[in-house]
């Protein structure tokens, strides 16, 4: 039989074309990644522009945002952001936004989406501050607010903050960032002057944490991190009502005026959800011991 006999009725114009991701409807593909995680979602977007233009869609980014989302964007100056689809208000919120003045930031894990804060040294209530015989505030790439309370020599040490904020639902814990000696650069590498460091090996350094509906936590350790930041461990507090919002004080103590203290670098009060301070800091938050 010739050639023309063993073809079968449908191919005379040759094979069908093979499918494409692009022949997917939209609205299915932006189904499937509603089911992933940002950084996943993040990546099959890269992949092509059929994946890019279904990860715009605003169902998929809505339960990944923080239920307080709207109220952190009433923070911010500038509310352009809220313009925004909740794709890019996803993306802005992952990047460190600046409140009161540039003395707080506030921004979301980009993985959990867990609602997180920093506080500068600059908004809390340091005993001796204004002289400078005892502290001054120096300039630095370390922290993220670019400056550090730095203490020459005191008597009695007493730093107190406080803060009030509508956290979602869950478990924070909160974290003094801490350094012993003033850390500058020679020769294009890191020094630490340790020349003020003492006092800090006679006794202990007291944290505090209590919010106003009676959660309380007390920490005391001792100071031996000369040349390394460390995040201390001060407590948690639960968050019941998240459209409620959270007043918090936490304190920094060494009162003991038997003896002077010196050469202490106080950066920042970190706070964010429990489980991802157990990944940030694991060693960190063993340091102090609870009382």
């Amino acid at each position: 039989m010739g050639a023309n006999a063993s073809s079968l009725p449908g191919e005379a114009d040759g094979p069908s074309p093979r499918a494409k991701l692009e022949d997917i409807p939209e609205s299915c593909m932006a189904l499937v990644l509603s089911y992933l995680d940002p950084p996943e979602i993040a990546k099959l977007a890269r992949l092509n522009r059929a994946f890019r233009a279904a990860s715009s869609a605003d169902f998929i980014w809505v339960p990944k945002l923080p239920s307080n989302y709207r109220y952190i964007l009433d923070k911010f100056p500038d509310r352009a952001l809220g313009d925004k689809g909740k794709k890019d208000i996803y993306a802005g919120l992952c990047r460190p936004n600046p409140f009161d003045g540039g003395t707080k930031e506030v921004w979301i894990d980009k993985r959990t989406g867990g609602v997180c804060l920093a506080i500068s040294s600059k908004a809390m209530a340091i005993t001796g501050i204004d002289d400078r015989r005892y502290w001054n505030h120096i300039t630095t790439g370390e922290s993220r607010f670019q400056t550090v309370a730095y203490l020459h020599q005191i008597w009695w040490l007493e730093v107190d903050g406080d803060l009030e904020f509508q956290f979602p639902r869950g478990t924070y814990s909160l974290f003094f960032r801490l350094q012993l000696g003033r850390v500058g650069k020679r020769l294009g590498r890191r020094v630490c002057n340790s020349e003020n460091v003492h006092g800090w090996d006679i006794k202990p350094v007291q944290f505090q944490l209590t919010t106003l509906d009676g959660q309380h936590a007390v920490s005391r350790c001792m100071l031996d991190n000369l040349g390394n930041w460390v995040h201390f461990h001060v407590g948690d507090f639960t968050v019941e009502y998240s459209e409620e919002l959270t007043k918090i004080k936490f304190s920094l103590t060494q009162i003991d005026c038997t003896h002077t203290k010196g050469g202490l670098c106080v950066d920042s009060v970190f706070i964010c959800p429990s489980s991802l301070g157990k990944v940030l800091f694991p060693v960190d938050g063993e340091v102090c011991k609870k009382l």
